[in-house]
């Protein structure tokens, strides 16, 4: 585990590259060290409707939801958030620079107990076995 469920304006697919947004956010997850790749999910779905503000149709959102397990340091969740936040930022540079664009980004802790898995991927990673 995470799960990175990006969320965003359509407008912003004629912005920004969406697919190659996925394998920044994956590579800075990565580089963290707190999740392990196996576990890495990254899925982006583009909103059917959206008002933002004032109701201008150039108004454009990502928003970047971080869900993992509970029990890692807090500590380290916080530096983590705020590299992989960084990683987006920096991606999205010229976007908010250029255009109305809003970016956001949440972590928060999935209950074990109330969230059962079952995974094979592990097993078509060479090399990974954690």
């Amino acid at each position: 585990m995470p799960h990175f469920h990006i969320d965003y304006s359509p407008n912003l697919e004629a912005r920004l590259d969406i697919a190659e947004f996925c394998v920044v956010i994956r590579d800075a997850a990565a580089q963290t060290g707190l999740f392990p790749l196996a576990g890495v999910r990254i899925r982006a779905t583009p909103a059917k409707f959206v008002v933002m503000a004032d109701g201008n149709p150039d108004h454009a959102y990502l928003d970047l939801s971080i869900r993992l397990r509970a029990g890692r340091d807090p500590t380290a969740k916080s530096l983590a958030v705020q590299q992989i936040f960084e990683a987006a930022e920096q991606f999205c540079a010229d976007v908010l620079a250029t255009s109305s664009f809003m970016l956001s980004c949440e972590m928060r802790d999935i209950d074990a107990d109330l969230s059962p898995k079952v995974s094979s991927i592990r097993r078509y990673l060479p090399g990974e076995t954690t």
